[in-house]
């Protein structure tokens, strides 16, 4: 990136301005603009602008200096100019020096520098000019930020690019990337600032305090309403997945959670710290979390009628209003677990769950519910040792694939739900097996 260099060129124009010009910043437009410069600034504007592609529809113009050529520092001279391009639309600052195509700075950028604490050497001053904060809403909703920004500073550009920091109110602050020079016309993207704090990065936020931002995440926390006194908070980042982003919080009954937030600033969902993955929470002491949360489950599992000591356990993606849970019992067989809010739940062994559309990955699966299935329809030779393809029937019914430990050819056990089988199909008659030792041909062991 390279840094604006308004700076530099203002050092330069102030050498060769009259003093009173060049300390009238704080001055109204009216009381700076001459009809020299202005009638300067309308006519060499036109060629500007289109050499420039600038976009800007002229309203107004001025001529605020110019830089002689310096053979002792090789520069060419150059020109200032300020340029309004009508109500509602960015003006500019545009700098056109000797040989070379101009550039353009937005009012934005020219009114509030890069260092809040140092003022604008050279800010826009024609009616329309003076307020540029005012005209970057309409920006910030391309952007997807929901912002009335207090506060602006420019940071610089590329060739393509605009960067500057917002600050928006109850401290919150986003870094908004538009086009280069800055059109409120063409899409903008803006991270937040929260991003930046803890990045290695050369680009910061500086408008707001780190502490401040965080403070946003109290507001997550009422709208959450789950019962969270905070003790601390972090920001987590951009979910990429759905575009939300997530805050941790620690709460002072030892428990935490991450706030997916929309990007309409409205809670999207809730992750308990007990059931998100390994790293996931960091201010959350999760090991006594996942102990808790694994003691709640061997209830529930229970409570469904199983003997399931959890040790282990993974919570699956919502589907409707039931949670859903891969268990890992104390002897590593794993099993998924099936609870809705109220009433009791299931427990479904690693074969069964197959039926309902789980399959289990944490623990050992054991298949002798479903070898139990096929000693229903007489099959009693064949120990289930493998699980091939599930398919489902015209009538609505299941059809799972089943492989035998003594090598011969298996069967498709059909369901109507996942611990109800209807039918055993030999795999030499089912004609759909896939399995090495179910496909027709394949020679039996031994």
């Amino acid at each position: 990136m390279r840094p604006i260099r308004l700076g530099l060129l203002a050092a330069l124009i102030i050498a060769v301005m009259a003093p009173g010009a060049a300390m009238a910043a704080g001055k109204t437009a009216a009381s700076v603009v001459s009809d020299a410069s202005r009638k300067a600034g309308m006519a060499e504007m036109p060629a500007l602008i289109a050499a420039g592609n600038i976009p800007c529809t002229l309203s107004d113009a001025r001529l605020i200096g110019k830089a002689a050529p310096d053979k002792k520092t090789g520069s060419p001279g150059s020109s200032l100019y300020e340029v309004a391009c009508g109500a509602g639309n960015m003006g500019y600052l545009i700098q056109a020096a000797v040989g070379s195509p101009p550039n353009a700075y937005s009012c934005l950028e020219a009114n509030y520098p890069a260092d809040p604490a140092i003022k604008a050497a050279n800010p826009c001053l024609l009616a329309g000019n003076t307020d540029p904060l005012s005209l970057i809403g309409p920006l910030l909703s391309k952007a997807k930020v929901p912002c009335t920004p207090e506060k602006a500073r420019g940071i610089g550009q590329t060739k393509t690019s605009t960067l500057f920091e917002v600050a928006c109110p109850g401290g919150t602050g986003y870094i908004v990337t538009g086009s280069g020079p800055l059109d409120l016309a063409k899409p903008a993207t803006a991270t937040n600032c929260l991003a930046y704090d803890d990045a290695q990065s050369s680009i910061k936020c500086i408008l707001y305090p780190p502490a401040a931002r965080l403070v946003v995440v109290d507001h997550f926390a009422q709208l959450a309403n789950n019962g969270c006194t905070i003790k601390d908070r972090r920001y987590v980042g951009l979910f990429i997945s759905d575009g939300t982003e997530g805050y941790e919080v620690a709460c002072t009954d030892g428990k935490g959670y991450i706030y997916k937030v929309n990007g309409q600033g409205g809670i999207a969902s809730i992750l308990d710290c007990a059931k998100v993955a390994a790293g996931g929470c960091t201010l959350t002491d999760t090991r006594a979390a996942t102990a808790e949360q694994a003691g709640l489950y061997t209830k529930l599992a229970k409570a469904a009628g199983s003997s399931c000591q959890v040790s282990r356990y993974a919570v699956f993606p919502s589907r409707g209003t039931d949670e859903v849970v891969e268990l890992v019992c104390g002897d590593g067989v794993g099993a998924i677990g099936m609870f809705p809010a109220v009433g009791k739940g299931q427990v479904l062994d690693c074969g069964h769950a197959l039926v309902a559309g789980y399959r289990c990955t944490l623990g050992k699966s054991d298949y002798s519910g479903l070898t139990a299935d096929l000693r229903k329809f007489d099959q009693k030779e064949c120990a289930v040792s493998a699980v091939g393809q599930l398919l489902k029937a015209p009538d609505g019914s299941f059809r799972l694939e089943v492989a035998c430990s003594d090598g011969l050819p298996g069967y498709m056990i059909g369901y109507t739900n996942p611990t109800t089988p209807k039918e055993a199909i030999g795999c030499r008659f089912a004609g759909s097996c896939v399995l090495p030792t179910n496909k027709a041909g394949a020679a039996p062991k031994g």
